[in-house]
Order: C-alpha cells, then structure tokens, then sequence
C-alpha cells in the first residue's frame, strides 16, 4: 500500500469517528499531565500542536496558559472543524500535512505531538519538518506507544510483507527507543528525554540546537 494511501486511510476513519472521538479515545488524553509538566519546566511563547484532533489538547493548554499563543494542524478536515467550533481565543487550527508542515522556518518555540506520531508513513519527513519550524533552542514533545521487542515488531504494520497488513485507523508502525533516536539525530535534534514509561509510553523531548 503506498504511502499516500495510508494517509487518505487516517482521513477516511477520523472523519467517520470526529464528532464522537473526545468520547471513545480517552487513552490519549493520559498524555496531558505529562506534556504540560514539560511545557511548565521552561517559558515559551507559542506552541504547535501535531495530530491535533479535535482539539482536547489545546483546551487544557489554553486554559492554563490563556496569555499564549498555540496552533493545531490535523491532516483530517472533519477534526478541525470540530475543533474550531470549541471556539478558542487563543487558538488556530488548520488543515494540514505534519509530514510537511505548512509555517515557515524558525515560527515555533515548542511542537507537541500525542499519539499521531504511529500515523505518520514517512517519520523522519516529520522530524526533520519539526526541526526546520522550531526556533533555535526550541523542543519537541512527542508522545505515543513504544515497548519491547515483541510489541514493536507486533505493531510493525507498513513494513509487513502484504498479506500479514492489518492496517486499523491509519496506525502504520510503533517505534524503539533506539528508532526514535535515530529520527532525531538525522533530523539535527538532541534528544534530551528518551524513555518507554509505564504502559508502553513512549516519552520523548528533543530539542533544535541554539547556534
């Protein structure tokens, strides 16, 4: 299945399920506390939300954070519209590709990302787009699945010969530590924090170098 396919596959599902995704996926909300304790660590001024959603994410930031600045990108029409129907003061959302995000360089000071990341068919596309929209000094937050050996090649979707493909919500592939490590430093990123946390989490900060 080619790559485009895959993400045409992610716009299909989530539009189907936009209007009751707050409802049913409650597992990415988890992530939340995690992201905001490392949005809280050091000041910043604006952030961009990858894999938005409808939205929940930048809900709690910006009522945590009313005086900032946050934009969501979602790939999904259906997902931004419910999102802008929230009607956040402090928010924008758009349309569009995290594998080639639409802002020029240097715009943000923070990308989160949460449980979008095993949707991505072309991961280091994403990686190095991050780096190129970061400010110098500027970090990624990425959350999403990770675990052992087993787990890893379990959900090793995109790169299965076909008939083992058991593609679900566009999810393509989960990712090592070691992997993620790897996007990072092709990328020009230093991964700062790299760790699997309970539950197969993978947690990770990775920051655009200063000079």
């Amino acid at each position: 299945m080619k790559r485009e396919e895959l993400k045409r596959m992610t716009v299909d599902q989530f539009t189907a399920e936009a209007e009751y995704y707050d409802n049913h996926y409650t597992m990415v909300s988890v992530d939340y506390p995690d992201i905001i304790a490392e949005l809280g660590s050091e000041p910043f001024g604006n952030v961009l939300d990858c894999g938005c959603g409808t939205g929940a994410m930048l809900v709690s930031l910006s009522e945590k954070y009313p005086e900032r600045h946050f934009t969501g990108i979602d790939i999904t029409p259906k997902m931004i519209e419910v999102a802008k129907s929230r009607c956040l003061d402090s928010v924008d959302f758009i349309v569009g590709d995290c594998e080639n995000l639409p802002f020029g360089d240097n715009s943000f000071d923070v990308v989160i990302c949460s449980h979008s990341f095993h949707h991505y068919p072309n991961p280091q596309k994403f990686f190095d787009s991050v780096r190129r929209v970061l400010r110098p000094g500027g970090k990624l937050i990425l959350r999403d699945n990770t675990g052992p050996l087993w787990f890893i090649l379990k959900s090793n979707l995109y790169f299965l010969p076909k008939w083992r493909r058991r593609y679900h919500l566009g999810d393509i592939r989960f990712y090592s530590l070691r992997k993620v490590r790897r996007f990072c430093r092709k990328a020009g990123l230093k991964s700062e924090k790299l760790e699997e946390r309970p539950v197969h989490k993978l947690h990770c900060v990775a920051r655009k170098p200063k000079d």
